[in-house]
């Protein structure tokens, strides 16, 4: 039996996911995993070959040719590398996210990036985050949450997140591609989008992000007896 503690939270682009899981990971000392870098990092590398995403050949074909690297910085935060290049600021734009789902539809890339995500479950406690975790990744989490929040609230915050970078992005180009992204991955043969049928459901549209962690830490807790 594995006696390391996981928690799976799923739910679609925007929802808030990366930073709540972040920040709950943080307070009981999990180990944070964003599986959405992984899978942003080979849509990079699709990206730069100027692939298209969709083309399950193409795509899975590159897969032997790259290198692909999950690190705990000395910040405490995850970082992906690419071929040996430090990519994880690169892989946050709307057109990679876009590569992103492109690429995570194909079961080959999904296998692929598998027991990479499952090791890190084993040997480590973990808050992991993603679309497929509760479903997929990791069926016997020990807490499965999928958490929403309407599209236009997600596409607010994904655009406030985007600016505060620098990025000269369009509010409603963010709320097209999001919207996209949700088709995209609701849709898909390959582990769509959906709540484990044992998740617990946290709508964060009427929540600011304290409140949301502050929800998730309280399932963490009563979860786990901390």
């Amino acid at each position: 039996m594995n006696s390391k503690k996981s928690v799976a939270i799923d739910g679609p682009s925007g929802a808030g996911k990366s930073t709540i899981a972040r920040r709950v990971s943080e307070e009981f000392g999990f180990i944070y995993v964003d599986t959405g870098a992984i899978y942003r990092t080979v849509g990079l590398a699709a990206a730069l070959r100027k692939l298209d995403p969709k083309d399950k050949a193409a795509v899975v074909a590159m897969l032997p040719e790259i290198s692909i690297r999950l690190a705990y910085g000395e910040d405490g935060l995850q970082h992906m590398y690419l071929d040996g290049e430090d990519v994880t600021s690169r892989i946050r734009t709307p057109e990679i996210s876009l590569y992103a789902s492109g690429v995570s539809a194909h079961p080959e890339v999904r296998a692929y990036l598998m027991e990479m995500q499952r090791s890190l479950a084993r040997e480590n406690d973990v808050v992991m985050d993603g679309r497929d975790i509760g479903t997929v990744v990791l069926p016997d989490a020990g807490l499965k949450i999928f958490l929403t929040a309407s599209p236009e609230a997600r596409a607010r915050r994904r655009y406030s997140e985007l600016v505060a970078k620098g990025q000269d992005v369009q509010y409603e180009d963010v709320l097209r591609d999001l919207t996209v992204r949700d088709e995209n991955d609701s849709t898909r043969a390959a582990a769509p989008l959906k709540a484990a049928e044992d998740a617990l459901l946290l709508d964060t549209t009427e929540m600011d992000f304290e409140e949301s962690c502050r929800a998730v830490a309280e399932m963490i807790r009563e979860r786990f007896c901390l």
